[in-house]
């Protein structure tokens, strides 16, 4: 089944800078516009010294409430795309970027949304609450917690809201030069009486874990994460699982396509797509490996896979046979993919 290509080009109309280290991209799709949800982020591919990289990045704009597509990034210790982004993009370049993936999308319903972010995790955080303050009536609290002050992306548009929506819109800022690290205690005094709310959490994943432990109990949550892209270790090309005389064997193959070159290798118990492939000395796309940005997505055109996890595919694209192929096990005899440009 064919479906529109996988990445797009988009021009870079403006270049806002939020912080020392952290910059807005406004896109325009040359495709047109891009339609997703609040919270949803898109994947990035660029040429980085000869090496083509991979990085998911959220959209910062909200469909609801922004005329103009964005996404913001910071700079990282060691980020190769992040920190080529802010070094080289200007206005008027070009990038290459999928539709928007993942779950991590306002729900329905009528509890107060609780927005945690911890640095660049601001990010869909902003894109949330901008949707819940605009298409509904609950309240909105955010918790915010940077290095600094001058770290802290978004306060002018964090501030614009405030003055917007005053009765429904409550912000608490902690900044590690001031308080330490937030702390659980900090958390549930921030939560004070809400007892059932539908809380949404993003940032590094020690952030996380403190806001989970404080939260659990308080209603549902919803976390995202992003851990840094999966590499290819050196020689791992042509091998990254065992090789087929070594692993476990079950009955049946894999075929996997992508783009001239067509490979097909005996199943090994366990063994994704994704792995099968590079075992059969293709190069295929991936980034997270965790089931979250669809970059590795592939069409099974016959046979079928068990997803470990997807957090980026809907039911209906299931429905229509597409994988993430870094989280799709083969459990049948007969399994054959096709990667689409």
């Amino acid at each position: 089944m064919s479906r529109a290509p996988m990445f797009q080009r988009a021009t870079v109309t403006r270049v806002i800078k939020e912080t020392a280290d952290a910059r807005t991209f406004v896109l325009a799709p040359e495709d047109g516009p891009l339609t997703y949800r609040a919270g949803q982020y898109c994947t990035f591919r660029v040429e980085v010294d000869g090496e083509t990289l991979y990085r998911s990045y959220s959209m910062s704009s909200s469909p609801d409430t922004d005329d103009e597509l964005c996404t913001t990034v910071k700079r990282v210790p060691g980020g190769k795309v992040s920190n080529w982004l802010l070094d080289n993009i200007a206005d008027g370049d070009t990038l290459e970027m999928t539709r928007a993936f993942g779950t991590f999308c306002l729900k329905d319903g009528h509890k107060p949304v609780i927005g945690y972010s911890g640095g660049s995790g601001i990010t869909p955080i902003l894109s949330l609450a901008k949707s819940a303050l605009a298409t509904t009536d609950r309240d909105v609290y955010l918790l915010c917690a940077d290095r600094d002050a001058d770290a802290a992306i978004f306060t002018a548009a964090v501030d614009d809201l405030l003055a917007r929506y005053p009765g429904r819109l409550t912000v608490r800022r902690s900044f590690d030069v001031e308080n330490g690290f937030l702390t659980r205690d900090a958390v549930t005094a921030f939560l004070g009486d809400l007892s059932d709310a539908d809380h949404y959490i993003c940032g590094p994943e020690p952030f996380m874990d403190v806001v989970e432990a404080a939260v659990t109990g308080r209603g549902t949550l919803f976390v995202e994460r992003f851990g840094g892209a999966a590499q290819l270790p050196e020689g791992a090309e042509t091998q990254t699982t065992p090789a087929a005389d070594t692993a476990d064997k079950v009955s049946g193959t894999v075929t996997i396509t992508l783009k001239r070159k067509k490979v097909t290798v005996d199943r090994a118990a366990g063994e994704t797509i994704l792995e099968a492939a590079r075992r059969g000395g293709l190069t295929p796309p991936f980034s997270c490996e965790a089931g979250n940005c669809a970059t590795c997505i592939a069409h099974l055109e016959e046979g079928t896979a068990t997803m470990r996890v997807n957090d980026a595919l809907e039911d209906d694209e299931i429905e229509d046979g597409y994988t993430l192929t870094c989280q799709a096990v083969p459990d049948c005899a007969t399994t054959v993919v096709t990667y689409e440009d």
